[in-house]
Order: structure tokens, then C-alpha cells, then sequence
């Protein structure tokens, strides 16, 4: 379904009509709620569900949280679950930049750490930094063979990587690809002693609580292939698992739970590293979208974008988290789509994503 379609299917919506067809189940009154707030979200739930239903009754979920981290909605269609563990692919890619950014905390990497000068790269691919790879402007083949190759190690694809020339200087150009985070990855490894696992392990998932299943994979649909994760887009995870995630990129790494990352990390994350790059293969370009990249995130902004408050995620099989400072929320769009999308995003879920935001800032407002 056609990005206009969706926002014409958004826009068309009375606020006063209820959830949407089909296999829906909605939570509209969140357990702290008054019971008179059950009408509350009802243009929200109406426009997923009809979008959903014109996809061919797409089964997908939904979860909104306020900037006090309370439960504000949820809601799924045609047999989603909140706690449906699934491959959230391109989701994965602020997960791993909360993990890079604690690397970067505790001090033993540094944004503009360099390859050469900590997996001892020579020529013009020693000067690319953990700041270029992080804003895929690294210079490097966007994806490589190795990071779908589940019988070498995360250390024997970065080493083929290092072999490749450059497409473009470091900072120079912009491809949205996995080769880059594969290299940021290594260079935590090498940087800590752990691998990647471990340290997903010990920096984000134990504290929080999560399980041992949400993991990184090779390939992420099959839980297969854990020793060549994709950073960029091998993690599994609910929706209820990638909150607690989420919602430290909300409050840049300071929660109650735990802090990650630092002030100059997250203030970086939300600014276009090199606004003059040239822009290469970008799936939001290609779908009309004027946004840039920060750190492991787009930037819903204008660019050149300095201090965004939007930032977004979206993966191919439809998983999309996004935060919005600016109007104190955040919030999951939870699904699995059979088809990817284009160049690492799926399109549905992007216009779903677009078309949802203005009628979740018209339910705050009111």
C-alpha cells in the first residue's frame, strides 16, 4: 500500500469512531488510568486498524509511553501480542548504539577512536572513526558478503571488510548498509575483550532484565548464528523487551534502572555528523522522506539537524520504534512482515509510523 494511501486513510478518520476492523484487540484505558479515559486513543486505533486491514489485515501491535515513562496506550490488531518476540531487524541499530555508547563511558573508545588505531587498519581505512561507522558515513561497501555469513566469527568478517577499498573518503558520503556497524562492533570487542554478545549482556540486557533469548543472530528470523551477529539488524525482541531499550534513548542513557552512555554521546546521536556528506543509498530519500542520519538513527528533522528531537528506527520487517522529545512521548509500532523492505526499511510501517504521529500529538494535546 502506497505511502498516500495510508495518510489519506489517516486523514479521512472521525477522532469520535472506534478501533478498526477485524482480529483487533485494544487496551485503550492503561492500568493506571481513570475508567472515563476509555474513548481516549480511538482516531489513533482507527487509523492503524484501517491501514492494517487495507494491507491484507497485517497483524501488528502498538505501545505509547509519556516522557514519566507511564503506559499511556496499547493496542493490537489480528492477532499481534505486546510480548511477540520477533526479528526487528534495522531496530536493532539504536540498540546497538545505546551498547557503543556505554563503550565509549567507560572510556575505552572514544567517537573519533579510529580503526587503525584500535584493529590496527593501514592506509586511507585506518582514518575512518567510530563516529563515521556509527553514522554509516564510514566510506566502506555498505553491505558486505560476511555480515550474512553465519559460519565465521564478528573478527574474521571485520578482517575481510578491512581488505575492501573505499567507496569514498571517511565522512564524505552517507550508504545506509551494515557493513559500518560491523566494524563498530569489532572495535568494542577489541576495545573491552568481550565479545559482542557479552556485552549486550552486561551493559543493556542483564541489568534490564531481559532474557536470554533476546540476542543477537546472523540471521534473526531462524535464532540462527550467533558468533557473526548482525549489528545492524540480528537482535530478536518483543515490543514489552524493547521499551525498557527505548526508553533509555528517551531520556539519553538516564533512567532509574540504569544509565548508559554519556550527555556528549546522546547529544551527537540527535546531529548530522557531516551535513555536507553526499548523500548515497538512503531507504528514507527513497521514500520521500527529507531526513538525515545521526548516530544509529534517523533524524526527523530538516537538514542539516542539530539537536533533533525525533528519532527513529525502522526496520524492514515493519518494527519501528521512534521517540519525540519535543512532545514527550515515545513510542513502538510492533510487527513482522513476510516481505522486507527497501534498502532495510519497510515501507508500509514507515507510512504508518508518519501517519500515526500527528494523531498521538493531538491526543496528548488534549
Amino acid at each position: 500500500m502506497s505511502r498516500a494511501v495510508v495518510l489519506a486513510i489517516a486523514l479521512s478518520l472521525n477522532p469520535a469512531c472506534g478501533g478498526g476492523d477485524g482480529d483487533t484487540s485494544v487496551d485503550a484505558t492503561p492500568a493506571d488510568a481513570a475508567p472515563d479515559a476509555a474513548p481516549a486513543w480511538a482516531a489513533v486505533d482507527e487509523a492503524v486498524g484501517a491501514a492494517l486491514t487495507a494491507n491484507g489485515n497485517t497483524a501488528a501491535g502498538l505501545i505509547i509511553f509519556d516522557a514519566d515513562d507511564h503506559e499511556l496506550h496499547r493496542a493490537t490488531w489480528n492477532g499481534f501480542a505486546i510480548d511477540q518476540r520477533v526479528a526487528i531487524a534495522s531496530a536493532s541499530k539504536m540498540i546497538s548504539g545505546l551498547v557503543l555508547f556505554d563503550v565509549v563511558r567507560t572510556g575505552q573508545l572514544t567517537l573519533d577512536s579510529t580503526t587503525g588505531g584500535v584493529l590496527g587498519w593501514t592506509g586511507p581505512n585506518a582514518a575512518i572513526t567510530l563516529r563515521d561507522l556509527l553514522s554509516f558515513t564510514s566510506g566502506l561497501p555498505r553491505d558486505h558478503a560476511c555480515t550474512s555469513q553465519a559460519g565465521v566469527t564478528l573478527a574474521e568478517c571485520v578482517a575481510a571488510i578491512a581488505a575492501e577499498p573505499l567507496v569514498a573518503a571517511p565522512g564524505t558520503r552517507f550508504d545506509y548498509g551494515s557493513t559500518h556497524l560491523q566494524v563498530a562492533a569489532r572495535m568494542a570487542e577489541v576495545a573491552t575483550g568481550r565479545t559482542w554478545a557479552e556485552l549486550f549482556r552486561a551493559r543493556l540486557a542483564d541489568p534490564l532484565g531481559l532474557p536470554a533469548e533476546v540476542a543477537y543472530f546472523t540471521f534473526p528470523r531462524q535464532s540462527l548464528g550467533q558468533q557473526n551477529p548482525l549489528v545492524a539488524g540480528g537482535l530478536r525482541a518483543s515490543m514489552a523487551e524493547y521499551a525498557p531499550m527505548l526508553r533509555l534513548v528517551f531520556h539519553r542513557g538516564v533512567t532509574s534502572a540504569l544509565t548508559v552512555g554519556t550527555a556528549e554521546a546522546f547529544a551527537a546521536q540527535a546531529t548530522e555528523p557531516h551535513p555536507g556528506a553526499t548523500i548515497g543509498v538512503s531507504p528514507a530519500a527513497g521514500h520521500g522522506l527529507d531526513w538525515h542520519y545521526g548516530l544509529t538513527a534517523w533524524l526527523e528533522c530538516p537538514p542539516p539537524a542539530t539537536a533533533c528531537p525525533r528519532l527513529s528506527s525502522a526496520g524492514a520487517f515493519g518494527f519501528t520504534p521512534w521517540v519525540d522529545r519535543e512532545h514527550g512521548y515515545y513510542a513502538i509500532l510492533g510487527m513482522q512482515l513476510d516481505t522486507t523492505g527497501t534498502d532495510g526499511i519497510a515501507n508500509f510501517a514507515l507510512d504508518v509510523e508518519q501517519a500515526v504521529q500527528p494523531l498521538i500529538v493531538a491526543e496528548l494535546a488534549r
